[in-house]
């Protein structure tokens, strides 16, 4: 599932601000209130929990997103892995993009679950 059921053409028609990251930059940590999401457009996003790197997320993941839907704290920090660039989706611009193109919401809640069955592996 590299694309998803959709082009990423949503991102110039609502105007998604796309943020460049250097190797070594931290994009969020956890604890942290999450209003942004993040769809991984180049480089790769470490996952890490305390030292441990949980997830690698590279081109068209996504990182961010429970903290996004719950309103909780962020369960995890997220580093740049190597040099890249990402598209930051706040709330706002989440929920439109639900309800205009529904086919995200799915791609977001299949990412979840790879992610949901891929941590009750290593439990």
């Amino acid at each position: 599932m590299t694309g998803g059921p959709f082009n990423f053409s949503f991102l110039e028609t609502f105007g998604v601000p796309l943020k460049r990251m250097r190797a070594g930059e931290t994009l969020f940590e956890k604890g942290e209130a999450g209003a942004d999401m993040y769809l991984v457009l180049e480089g790769k996003i470490d996952v890490r929990v305390g030292d441990r790197v949980v997830e690698s997320v590279g081109m068209h993941g996504i990182v961010g997103e429970m903290a996004l839907l719950d309103n909780a704290p962020r369960s995890a920090t997220a580093v740049a892995a190597s040099a890249g660039e990402v598209a930051v989706i706040d709330r706002s611009v989440f929920l439109d993009l639900v309800r205009e193109n529904p086919a995200f919401s799915l791609y977001v809640m299949q990412r979840m679950a790879m992610r949901i069955r891929k941590m009750n592996e290593g439990a």
